[in-house]
């Protein structure tokens, strides 16, 4: 599982003209799911999450979590983060996971998040959704379980 995490100052998901999903400075998170991941690899990404350090502290370090700072959490399910890329010019998806699957796994993810973050959104699983963020930083981080 991947989450490709955004320190933003304000970001939101939009479906249709529609937002869906909207928060104020936090984290956005892009989530790849591949075949091999499961509840655990959910539990993993979720706690370092919320606990990796990529805010600043009062001297001004990287050294406070989500969770310090009290921000937003919004998780958006982007199946090309899973893409095979290595070689070619055309992005493989046969290492992303199958959408029951993935849409499962994702819907865990994000009850769980729910469980233990008070500010807590998200995107549109399969949708075409239209994500607005403004990067605050800019800061971002791929983190692998």
């Amino acid at each position: 599982m991947k989450g490709l995490l955004q320190r933003v100052s304000a970001a939101r998901v939009e479906v249709d003209g529609e937002i869906v999903g909207s928060i104020d400075p936090g984290l956005l998170v892009l989530i790849g799911i591949e075949p091999g991941d499961d509840h655990a690899s959910a539990d993993r990404l979720l706690q370092r999450l919320l606990k990796y350090r990529v805010f600043n502290d009062a001297e001004g370090r990287m050294n406070a979590s989500l969770q310090d700072v009290e921000g937003g959490l919004l998780l958006v399910s982007q199946f090309t983060l899973a893409a095979d890329t290595r070689k070619g010019l055309r992005p493989g998806f046969s290492t992303a996971a199958p959408p029951q699957q993935a849409e499962a796994l994702f819907e865990y993810l994000l009850g769980q998040a729910r469980q233990l973050h008070p500010q807590v959104a998200s995107g549109r699983f399969g949708a075409d959704m239209q994500v607005h963020l403004v990067n605050d930083g800019p800061v971002t981080f791929l983190l692998e379980v």
